[in-house]
C-alpha cells in the first residue's frame, strides 16, 4: 500500500463514477494475477511549470493531462485502477526540474512521468530518470543529439521541423540571408549549429548567417530587430529562424511591428510560437509570419474536431486554444495507456518493452508510430498566422521517421538509436559499438 499524500503535493485527483470501476474490475477477472500485481491507483507524474517565465507555455499541458486522465477514468481507468495526476511546479527553475523529478519518482512512486518543456529542463531531469528507472514522456520539438533509455520524445527532433523549415525559406521564399535568433540554451544552440551546417552545405556563406541568443525572458529587442533589418540592406531576402522560447516572445514580436517589419519584408518562421502563445498577443501585424510544427489547431480532420469539442468541454471556456505539444501529450498518454495494456502492468520495463511499434491516431488525420529510438512519425506542417491568432497550413508533408541523431554533423551522422534490437541509444555504425548506455548531461 502507498502511503497518504504529503503536504508538500499539489495533487489533483480525477474522480468518475465507481459503477464504471466495477465494470473495469469484471472485464479483468479473468486475469486476477494481473490485476493483484498492479497497484492502485495508478500514478502519473505531471512535471509543467505554473509560475516563472515558461508558464506561458506549460500551465495548458497541465491541464491537458489533467483532462486525458480524466477521459481514462471515465473510460474505466487502466488495469482495473483509477489514474491519480499528481502535478508539481518545478516553476521554470531548471535544477527544480530534477528535484521535482525525485519528488515524483521516490516520494510519490509514480508509474510515468509527462513533462518539461525546454531541453535545459529535460537535461535537468535525465539522470534522476535514469537512476530511478523513470519513464518521462517529453512532448516538445527539441534538438535533437539524444536517445535516452527513459524518455519516449514525442514532439519533433530537427528533420521533422526546422529542416523543412529551412527549406521552405529556400525553395518557397527565395530566402538567402538567415537570422538565426535563439534564447541561450541548448535546443536553440544545438539546432542552430544544425541549421549552420545544413545553410553551408545549401551553399549559403557564412557571411550571410547572422545568430544571436538571448536569456530567457529577454524583453528590449530594438538593437537585434534593427540588426536583423540591416541584413537586408544590400537588397538580398532575409528571413528569421526564430528558437527563442518563452514570454521572450511577446517582446520580440512587438518589437517586429514597432520597427515595421512585415511577413513580406522578412519572414519569420517560429519553432516554439503557437497558438497558446499568439492568444496573448495583438497578432494584426504579424499576419503572414510562419510557424512550423506537427500540428495546428486548424487542421481539418474529425479527430482535431473532437478533441477541440473535448477540451472546451473541459476548460468549460470556447476561447481556449489548443497546440502542437498538446497534441503530443494526446498521443503519448495513449500509446503509454494500450503499452501499459498490453504488457498488464505500468512496470515501466515491460511499458518500455510494448511501446515499439505502437500506433495512434494523430489530429490531423494520419497514424503516428512509436519508432525504436523513442521518437515518433510525424507528419511536418508549415503555418502561416492569421489575425485570429489562428494559422492557415500552407504546407504539409508526408509523416516523417524522427531522427535521434542528425545526418548533417560529422560526429553524428555515424550514431544510431534503436532500443528494441541493439539495445543502445548511441550506436556507432562505422564501429559497430554502443558507445554508450547512459545520456550526455
Amino acid at each position: 500500500m502507498r502511503g497518504r499524500r504529503g503536504a508538500e503535493r499539489e495533487t489533483e485527483l480525477m474522480t468518475r463514477p465507481l459503477s464504471a470501476f466495477a465494470l473495469s474490475a469484471m472485464a479483468l477477472l479473468a486475469t486476477p494475477a494481473a490485476v493483484a500485481a498492479q497497484d492502485c491507483p495508478i500514478k502519473v507524474g505531471v512535471l509543467h511549470s505554473l509560475s516563472g517565465t515558461m508558464a506561458i507555455s506549460e500551465t495548458t499541458l497541465k491541464d491537458t493531462m489533467l483532462m486525458l486522465v480524466a477521459e481514462q477514468n471515465a473510460r474505466g481507468g487502466l488495469l482495473g485502477c483509477e489514474i491519480e495526476a499528481v502535478v508539481v511546479d518545478p516553476a521554470s527553475d531548471w535544477p527544480l526540474f530534477a528535484e521535482k523529478a525525485r519528488e515524483l519518482l521516490s516520494v510519490h512512486k509514480v508509474d510515468v512521468i509527462f513533462g518539461n518543456w525546454t531541453s535545459v529542463s529535460r537535461k535537468s531531469v535525465l539522470p534522476v530518470i535514469e537512476e530511478l528507472n523513470g519513464l518521462l514522456f517529453y512532448p516538445v520539438q527539441y534538438e535533437g543529439e539524444e536517445s535516452s533509455r527513459n524518455v519516449f520524445y514525442t514532439g519533433a527532433a530537427p528533420n521533422q521541423q526546422a529542416i523543412p523549415a529551412v527549406d521552405y525559406f529556400l525553395e518557397e521564399l527565395g530566402v538567402e540571408k538567415f537570422a538565426l535568433l535563439g534564447t541561450d540554451y541548448v535546443y536553440p544552440r544545438t539546432t542552430n549549429n544544425i541549421l549552420q551546417s545544413y545553410l553551408t552545405a545549401k551553399g549559403i556563406a557564412e557571411a550571410d548567417i547572422f545568430v544571436n541568443y538571448t536569456p530567457f525572458g529577454h524583453s528590449d529587442w530594438t538593437t537585434i530587430v534593427a540588426d536583423v533589418k540591416a541584413l537586408g540592406a544590400d537588397g538580398k531576402q532575409v528571413g528569421v529562424i526564430s528558437t527563442i522560447n518563452g514570454d521572450a516572445n511577446i517582446g520580440f514580436y512587438k518589437e517586429l511591428a514597432a520597427a515595421g517589419v512585415a511577413a513580406d519584408d522578412i519572414p519569420v518562421v517560429a519553432f516554439s510560437v503557437g497558438e497558446e502563445e499568439l492568444s496573448g498577443l495583438d497578432t494584426s501585424n504579424l499576419v503572414g509570419h510562419l510557424a512550423a510544427w506537427n500540428y495546428f489547431m486548424s487542421a481539418e480532420a474529425p479527430a482535431n474536431a473532437g478533441f477541440i469539442a473535448a477540451w472546451h468541454k473541459y476548460t468549460g471556456d470556447d476561447r481556449r486554444v489548443t497546440n502542437d505539444p498538446m497534441e503530443a501529450h494526446y498521443i503519448g498518454f495513449n500509446m503509454w495507456v494500450n503499452a501499459a495494456t498490453a504488457a498488464g502492468t505500468t512496470d515501466v520495463d515491460a511499458v518500455r518493452a510494448a511501446m515499439y511499434g505502437q500506433t495512434f491516431a494523430n489530429l490531423t488525420g494520419g497514424t503516428a508510430e512509436m519508432l525504436a529510438n523513442h521518437h515518433l512519425t510525424k507528419p511536418v506542417l508549415i503555418g502561416e498566422i492569421r489575425a485570429d491568432g489562428q494559422f492557415d497550413i500552407i504546407s504539409r508533408t508526408e509523416p516523417v521517421p524522427g531522427d535521434a541523431w542528425t545526418d548533417f554533423l560529422p560526429e553524428s551522422a555515424v550514431l544510431e538509436a534503436d532500443w528494441k534490437d541493439l539495445g543502445c541509444g548511441m550506436f556507432n555504425t562505422a564501429t559497430r559499438t554502443c558507445v554508450q548506455i547512459k545520456s550526455n548531461y
